[in-house]
């Protein structure tokens, strides 16, 4: 208790210690939602992708409007999905708006066939989207892979940060693998649980050992009662190999992996065993150290 304590104060005097100027503030809100439209959308059907939006064409003075083109759909998911499923047009047409800080990500579809709210919302997280309400859209029912492109590059376009290469590569990578997961399972519900379990674990536990991820793997399966091939496990793998590396906000994949707690302490599964406990400690073993190495140095 002593030590949480020691902890707290030293997380206020390091953000008081900051120079003003030097914090990007996360909580300011852009004042239009951003509007991502398919380039090739006729007519028509940008009417209906708009309706479904709950967007009003006459006013469009209210938004930010951009578009995704088909070159960029292939850009980014050409590595994950075969090049006569990607297309030649670029239908999927994503509104963000952003909210306050705190708010967490809501993700709502129409027309999407392939990918659930959920698999956004991950895919979203680990692309460090933080606070914002995402509605996607297509015209008629299409598989929705290439709304996370658009959604990205609206946040970049709102926030003005830039979503590194690797980070795209990543979530990009997280939202196919998870349809497809969710197709050999039969369960899209329970392929989102299992990625954002075994992510918020990997992220959490700073594991960069596969063998340690393999485990992370096996214990999310028994966790939740799921049976994978070992293609689907190999998939998990490489997917965790990409996200182990790049700087996630631990405490939003925690947020993400709570509802999972939820189901898994409904289910009659001890969340106060080792495993789990010992990954909450390291977390904030890791934040008392990276303070005490600030203080050290500036001493």
């Amino acid at each position: 208790m002593k030590r949480f304590a020691a902890v707290f104060v030293m997380l206020v005097m390091l953000v008081c210690s900051i120079v003003p100027g030097q914090i990007v503030l996360a909580d300011k809100i852009e004042e239009k939602p951003y509007l991502s439209l398919g380039a090739d959308l006729k007519e028509a059907e940008k009417k209906t992708v708009l309706a479904l939006l709950g967007v009003d064409e006459n006013h469009l003075e209210l938004y930010r409007v951009g578009q995704v083109t088909n070159a960029e759909e292939h850009e980014y998911l050409g590595d994950y999905i075969p090049a006569n499923v990607i297309g030649t047009r670029a239908l999927s047409s994503v509104l963000v708006t952003l909210k306050e800080k705190g708010h967490g990500i809501d993700v709502s579809t129409n027309n999407i066939t392939y990918c659930t709210g959920g698999m956004y919302r991950n895919a979203l997280a680990t692309a460090g989207i933080q606070d914002a309400e995402v509605i996607v859209a297509g015209p008629f029912n299409i598989t929705g892979t290439a709304a996370l492109v658009g959604a990205m590059k609206a946040y970049e376009a709102m926030t003005g940060e830039v979503i590194d290469e690797e980070t795209k590569d990543a979530a990009t990578n997280e939202l196919v693998a998870t349809g497809e997961l969710a197709e050999n399972l039969g369960d899209a519900q329970t392929a989102e649980e299992l990625i954002a379990l075994i992510k918020e674990k990997v992220v959490a536990q700073d594991l960069t050992n596969l063998e340690d991820i393999k485990k992370v793997i096996e214990e999310a399966c028994q966790d939740l009662q799921v049976n994978l091939s070992e293609q689907d496990r190999q998939l998990i793998l490489d997917l965790m190999e990409k996200i182990k590396n790049l700087d996630i906000d631990v405490n939003q994949l925690k947020e993400q992996a709570k509802a999972v707690y939820n189901k898994l302490a409904e289910m009659g599964i001890d969340l106060k065993s080792e495993s789990f406990w010992q990954s909450v400690k390291d977390f904030f073993d890791r934040i008392f150290d990276t303070i005490i190495g600030f203080f050290g140095q500036k001493e």
